[in-house]
């Protein structure tokens, strides 16, 4: 390159994202463990490194340059949006929504389609509790259930619950990556939702197609209560009130205060139970809060050395066009989510070089969000080291490698997408320009 920054000088500027996913890929790899390692403690390695790459400043500049990054309005705004989900999704749990959600799910399975009912009762679950691994936790167990009482294979009936929970991870409006995805590029979740559905809905119903024309299974699921209907209000306020255009966190704090008047209305809750189990929901954010901090920081500090300007330079440098800057962006959240194994990170990570991207290249950013919440769905969804599947195998006592050939729905899922960016359908809101 004649002009702008060199090559070296680009990829001193990107080390320290480099050293985070090395230090992380090498570590879990030798403890056998992609959990072993705490994101945290990468994260503020490769932070700390960063502060080596910054020449001519002094130490208190140089941490003023991390602290910029994590004070920024838009991570401020986002920890705020995980509190509030946080505080929902717990209160929620704990006045019986997810129960009654997963029970009018499988009540209205027909007999005679277990298969193409079991993915859309996960698909259902997932969009409105916004957890795929509570998804899973809740399903696995009835599927394998059900197919050792019909000899239907094991592996296919997890993997179908698997499929259809990131369905709901891809599109609710609760979900990690949703809201990280949204944040990160700077669009409403309404929007992203909109651009998501003309690639996920296409994959649900060509995998639904596909279930119905494999042999079934006749089969009604046991053990079904009695469903609380009142106790699934909360979820259905949250599809609409965020499809109304509210404000996320307006739609999040109402919703939690009707999840907890529903719940001491129907004896789920007292009212010290409920400020307990919003604590409860805070906390167990603290985590991902702690993590988006840090990598917000360490973004700062890459952007700061040029490492962000050197990725556009080089794009450019390529004859970039706007279908090579959004298959990037696939590429780049899905490499990080092999390397992490947690798509919530992997978007955090790619992110702000999505958003430089979907800048330069006049790409609206509700279908950045899209391209990079879906790829990063896919990836999660085929890796046998996921968190998600990992929980799946072990309810099922089977081995995660044995369902990677029946996740359909993430295949057909990735495949759309790609379709999509190669082949845009100027129909859909996702790929209009204006």
């Amino acid at each position: 390159m004649k002009t702008g920054i060199s090559t070296p000088k680009g990829l001193l500027a990107l080390s320290p994202l480099i050293v985070f996913l090395l230090l992380y890929l090498v570590l879990s790899l030798a403890a056998d463990d992609f959990y072993a390692v705490p994101l945290t403690v990468a994260f503020l390695t490769a932070s700390l490194y960063s502060l080596f790459i910054i020449r001519g400043e002094t130490v208190s500049l140089r941490f003023a340059h991390l602290a910029e990054g994590a004070a920024s309005p838009g991570v401020m705004q986002m920890l705020w949006i995980f509190i509030l989900a946080g505080a929902f999704a717990s209160t929620a749990k704990q006045m019986g929504a997810i129960d009654a959600t997963i029970q009018l799910a499988l009540s209205a399975v027909p007999p005679g389609f277990v298969l193409s009912s079991l993915f859309l009762a996960a698909c259902f679950i997932s969009l409105a509790t916004g957890t795929s691994v509570g998804t899973i936790a809740a399903l696995v167990p009835i599927a394998s259930s059900m197919a050792e009482q019909t000899g239907t294979c094991t592996a296919m009936m997890v993997a179908i619950v698997v499929g259809g929970a990131y369905f709901g991870d891809n599109l609710s409006f609760i979900s990690d990556t949703t809201i990280v995805a949204t944040q990160t590029q700077g669009c409403d979740m309404k929007d992203k939702f909109r651009a998501n559905i003309w690639i996920a809905l296409p994959a649900a119903l060509i995998c639904l197609v596909l279930y119905a024309c494999l042999s079934d299974v006749n089969l009604k699921p046991d053990h079904l209560h009695e469903v609380c209907y009142p106790a699934i209000i909360p979820y259905i306020y949250i599809i609409v009130a965020a499809l109304c255009g509210m404000n996320v966190m307006l739609v999040l704090a109402s919703a939690t205060v009707l999840a907890g008047i529903i719940g001491m209305a129907s004896d789920a809750l007292t009212p010290f139970g409920w400020l307990k189990a919003m604590n409860d929901g805070i906390m167990g954010m603290s985590e991902l809060i702690i993590v988006t901090l840090l990598a917000a920081s360490l973004m700062q500090v890459i952007r700061r050395a040029g490492g962000t300007d050197w990725l556009i330079q080089l794009f450019n440098s390529r004859r970039g066009t706007q279908k090579k800057a959004e298959l990037s962006m696939a590429a780049m959240v899905v490499l990080t989510d092999f390397c992490t194994a947690n798509n919530t990170i992997a978007i955090l990570s790619v992110g702000p070089l999505a958003k430089q991207l979907a800048r330069r290249y006049d790409i609206p950013p509700r279908r950045a969000a899209s391209i990079l919440d879906t790829f990063s769905c896919l990836a999660q969804g085929i890796i046998p080291y996921g968190a998600q599947m990992l929980i799946a195998s072990g309810l099922a006592a089977i081995n995660p490698l044995d369902i990677i050939p029946y996740l359909y729905y993430p295949y057909i899922l990735g495949a759309v997408a790609t379709i999509s960016i190669i082949f845009p359908w100027k129909s859909s809101p996702n790929t209009s320009r204006a």
